[in-house]
């Protein structure tokens, strides 16, 4: 047995070399007859020993089934995005401020690949874990997929962990081959590579990853002052372990060897062989980058320049208006279809009335179009020249187009506003607020949902949304509802009673009070009577509270109909209480927490939510700086991986027992 494992191990290690040459180096050094050969004889073996499988070996590079969705992994340390520059002007204050503060530094200057970000964890030299950024602090378990990409090693030459940051991108050449075949096939095709690859790595089949060419590049070390000086050598140290890293990068010591290399790159930028939208700057030294530090958002020792977007021109075609849901009312350009940035863009908002006259924009209008930041479609301006001699201003709507009452424009605004609370769009825009993510969370109540639940006349309130378990069968003889599909509904509406007030409020939709606002009030008036009581005086009090805020919650409260929508939310069992994090230390205070298997006596969401208001801090994956692993039945491998780094191990049973101890859960 010791010769069939060293003979799998040998192959394994040689055809990941041969991998890497081929499609990392472009410099193959065997024939792909000799490949060949060596891969049976590898596959051979591994299927008359199953028990020597190995999921990092190059055989389960061409993928396969994936059995479950992907799993949110929370990322111990956030992916912060970056701030952006847009001129040499811009440039130049970068550089100013980083030199007020540090004195003169040293930039790293590369390419901001446009693809997909995305998080590797090696442990003892081998592939543990990829995770997309998501949100920057939740992202989506990948691994699967990001191990078909055969140009990154399964396994290098490194102790301890090694934790990277790279982008995920599909070659321009592959990305039109892709299309070609997809048209050929009567699929759509994609409208750009960035698409295409976030497509292909979260395919469900990872051999359709594994056929889509993807590529990486790797450009971060979020640890790399444990090893090296500066960002250039903690690259240098990621391409010497074989992680592909940009070779066309430039260390420059001013914003005038920035911005010259900028316009190098910018010439070149057509003929790449893959998409890049920008250029990212860093300081050098990472003892520097310490000094500087970060913003809630950003690192203050990098930022990204953005290229121009690009302008084309094209012809309004029509000038329509939404109806959200405060009732604002929101214009909308639809133009002939245009290409910009690789993607078709048909529509554009205008934002408000004054806008519209402002820039003159009318029907058949000639118009340079642009997207603001590579993303939002903007109309730039007219061109008056190409205008029609029958050409005539766009006149705003005085009257509401979904309900036909009349439109309000209040002092001071640039905003008209549908104030019938009834009007179908107001409706249901509201609901879908209140049921979205960020709010309630009602899973499976989106937008066009909660649109045919209101034509059916089942939704025409908020608080609809609790009877809809009372009609199963005419819930369910609509479109895409059936018994699974009405159960995990009512069960997801169940679930959100316990959210408590905070989320409850920024469900509301109070002019004003974002997701933060509606918190911080839940904060300082705990439970919605004591809110509903208090004063403008009161509530301005609160640090960052104007008085516009105030002034909006007051009079919010101060109208009936809302007093008994509140009435009917305490009747169907909403908790309206302030669910705030424990005042008191537990034996998980401060502490980095994973939960593994399935839990009997709650939800895994519930533990997070339980754990986080103990204040520990929740991750995805074990590592020597998590302290305590809690875990239920079916506990897999990242109870083995606890055990073997000899971290606390806590049972279900525990975990409920110190939960029942602090007065949290009842016995």
């Amino acid at each position: 047995m010791s010769d069939v494992r060293e003979r799998i191990q040998y192959l394994r290690k040689i055809l990941e070399q041969y991998n890497l040459e081929y499609y990392r180096d472009n410099k193959p050094s065997v024939p792909d007859s000799e490949y060949d050969r060596l891969m049976n004889e590898l596959k051979a073996l591994e299927e008359s020993h199953p028990e020597l499988d190995d999921p990092n070996s190059v055989t389960h590079r061409v993928g396969g089934a994936i059995s479950e969705g992907f799993t949110k992994i929370v990322h111990e340390r956030n992916m912060l995005s970056l701030g952006n520059v847009y001129n040499y002007e811009e440039i130049k204050q970068f550089d100013q401020r980083i030199v007020n503060e540090v004195g003169p530094v040293e930039y790293v200057v590369e390419m901001k690949i446009d693809g997909l970000a995305m998080r590797m964890l090696f442990q003892g030299g081998r592939f543990i874990q990829a995770v997309t950024r998501g949100d920057g602090v939740v992202g989506e378990d990948v691994s699967m997929n990001v191990r078909t990409i055969r140009s990154i090693p399964m396994n290098v030459d490194f102790e301890g962990e090694l934790d990277i940051r790279g982008e995920v991108y599909m070659p321009r050449d592959q990305f039109r081959h892709l299309n070609a075949q997809r048209e050929a096939n009567g699929e759509e095709p994609f409208a750009n590579p960035r698409n295409a690859a976030a497509g292909s790595i979260r395919q469900l089949d990872s051999s359709i990853a594994a056929s889509r060419g993807l590529e990486a590049f790797w450009y971060h070390l979020p640890n790399a002052q444990s090893y090296v000086s500066t960002h250039e050598e903690a690259l240098e140290l990621l391409e010497g372990l074989g992680f592909r890293v940009n070779p066309q990068r430039r260390l420059c010591h001013d914003a005038d060897e920035i911005w010259q290399f900028i316009q190098e790159i910018a010439a070149q930028r057509d003929s790449l062989p893959y998409d890049i939208d920008g250029m990212v700057i860093k300081v050098n030294d990472l003892a520097k980058q310490q000094v500087l530090g970060f913003t809630a958002k950003y690192p203050k020792w990098a930022t990204a320049y953005k290229f121009p977007a690009e302008e084309v021109v094209t012809e309004v075609k029509d000038i329509f208006c939404t109806v959200g849901r405060t009732g604002r009312v929101t214009p909308n350009a639809r133009f002939r279809p245009v290409e910009i940035a690789q993607t078709m863009v048909e529509y554009a908002t205008l934002h408000n009335c004054d806008y519209i006259i402002n820039k003159d924009i009318r029907v058949s209008d000639s118009v340079v179009v642009h997207k603001a930041g590579d993303i939002i479609p903007e109309v730039v301006r007219v061109i008056p020249e190409r205008r029609k001699a029958d050409s005539v201003p766009y006149v705003f709507p005085d009257t509401c187009p979904v309900c036909g009452m009349p439109l309000h424009r209040f002092e001071g605004e640039a905003d008209y506003y549908c104030l019938n609370s009834e009007c179908p769009a107001r409706v249901v825009e509201s609901i879908a607020h209140y049921a979205s993510r960020d709010a309630m969370n009602i899973e499976g109540l989106g937008e066009k949902k909660v649109e045919m639940l209101h034509q059916a006349g089942l939704l025409n309130r908020i608080e609809d949304i609790y009877n809809l378990k009372y009609y199963p069968e005419e819930v369910m003889s609509l479109e895409k509802m059936g018994r699974k599909s009405f159960d995990n509904l009512v069960e997801a509406i169940e679930a959100s009673k316990e959210n408590g007030l905070d989320k409850v409020l920024f469900g509301l939709g109070i002019k004003h009070i974002g997701a933060k606002a509606a918190r911080v009030l839940a904060e300082n008036f705990p439970n919605i009577d004591q809110l509903m009581e208090a004063t403008m005086e009161q509530i301005s009090a609160i640090p960052d509270f104007g008085d516009v805020m105030a002034d909006s919650v007051v009079q919010f409260f101060a109208d009936q109909q809302n007093i008994e929508f509140i009435n009917a939310l305490k009747k169907a069992g909403v908790s309206l209480l302030y669910k705030a994090r424990a005042n008191f230390a537990s034996i998980f205070t401060g502490k980095t927490v994973v939960l593994t298997g399935g839990l009997d006596s709650m939800t895994r969401s519930q533990a997070e939510e339980t754990l986080t208001q103990l204040q520990a801090k929740v991750t995805g994956s074990v590592s020597r700086s998590t302290d305590i692993v809690i875990f239920g039945h079916d506990a897999g491998s990242k109870y083995d991986k606890a055990l073997k780094l000899g971290i606390q191990l806590m049972d279900e049973d525990s975990f409920t027992s110190e939960l029942e101890r602090l007065g949290i859960l009842k016995k």
